[in-house]
């Protein structure tokens, strides 16, 4: 009986949203080219928005609630409020009338994650990572922060300092939108670098960051949009850092930045319309989870988790993937491993 009331549930959810999809298509095209447009403008970073509007819908919908983040999107000058509202209100209303959830904003779910489905189910896995290691950690640094919450979701009774690493345009900007959503802004400690350009280590330890305390390294929807060297520097330093220290961070794959399916080109042309071309890839030759391990293995780092982003068969790769590793924790983990969520 439950079954049958979720799909009748389902269905009505469907014909809702389909009936105001002609104004869910207007507010997207009346939205993204003032994203895209004040991002390029202004040369604050546009994918930040992403993550920004996954962790918005999630906290309507009940399912990740979220209230910094909702907070912060309703100050956004790159964000257009008659487009904004009538690009949601298909799925919001249809949520309403009838309490369903679709599935793209309730993971975790059986199976494997697709593309289009990346950004809530990487919200899920970091979140789920650092809360696994929380207990055994002493400072928590946020790579490429971001318009990032976690810092104002964080138990009163932790205590781990935050860091938040940054271009130093997006965390002025950042910083003057929390100002203005009434966010505090001393939960963390805010240190401006490009990993591109600076040493943002050394100024991390400059801000007070203690490298042989244990540490959570989160570099969410980041490494995509740097250059090899980059991504494999910051990768050596953080091996360098305290035993029990964890990284965790999502990639696409090197053969799919590439790909000529429609999602990709998308992805490609607006990434690279905002300034941010989409660069960086890891191998994910099946069986992604090994070569996975061999990549951050090479730099030191143990493998502790890997997922898929899309599905892997014995042809064909993984279009991207999410990995956690420890510094100087035992030894590598089997291929395929796959940890809790």
């Amino acid at each position: 009986m439950l079954r049958i009331r979720g799909m009748a549930s389902a269905a009505l959810f469907r014909m809702i949203q389909a009936a105001l999809v002609p104004a869910g298509i207007i507010g997207y095209v009346w939205a993204v080219p003032k994203l895209l447009i004040v991002s390029r403008r202004t040369r604050v970073s546009a994918t930040l928005f992403a993550s920004l509007y996954t962790r918005y819908m999630q906290h309507r919908l009940g399912t990740r609630p979220d209230e910094p983040a909702a907070r912060l999107m309703m100050v956004m000058p790159n964000v257009s409020r008659p487009g904004f509202g009538m690009e949601t209100t298909p799925t919001l209303a249809a949520h309403f009338v009838t309490g369903y959830l679709p599935k793209i904003y309730r993971y975790p779910y059986e199976g494997e994650p697709p593309m289009h489905h990346q950004q809530s189910a990487r919200t899920t896995f970091f979140d789920a990572a650092l809360a696994q290691h929380l207990p055994g950690i002493n400072q928590l640094v946020i790579l490429g922060a971001g318009m990032d919450t976690r810092v104002h979701r964080l138990s009163p009774e932790v205590h781990v300092r935050c860091f938040e690493i940054d271009q130093p345009r997006t965390q002025s900007f950042k910083l003057k939108m929390m100002e203005t959503a009434g966010l505090p802004t001393n939960q963390a400690t805010y240190v401006a670098a490009d990993f591109q350009t600076e040493d943002w280590f050394g100024k991390l330890a400059e801000a007070g960051f203690d490298p042989s305390r244990p540490s959570f390294f989160l570099w969410e929807a980041v490494t995509m949009y740097l250059d090899r060297a980059s991504v494999e520097a910051t990768l050596q330093q953080i091996a360098r850092t305290a035993p029990g220290s964890v990284i965790a961070f999502d990639y696409y794959d090197a053969g799919s930045i590439t790909s000529p399916t429609p999602y990709m080109r998308y992805l490609r042309a607006a990434a690279a319309f905002a300034g941010e071309p989409i660069t960086f890839g890891i191998d994910n030759t099946p069986p992604a989870g090994e070569r996975a391990a061999e990549y951050v293995g090479a730099f030191g780092l143990t493998i502790e988790e890997h997922r898929n982003f899309g599905k892997e068969t014995h042809r064909r790769r993984a279009p991207a993937g999410f990995v956690t590793a420890t510094v100087g924790r035992g030894t590598p983990a089997q291929a395929g491993t796959v940890g809790p969520t």
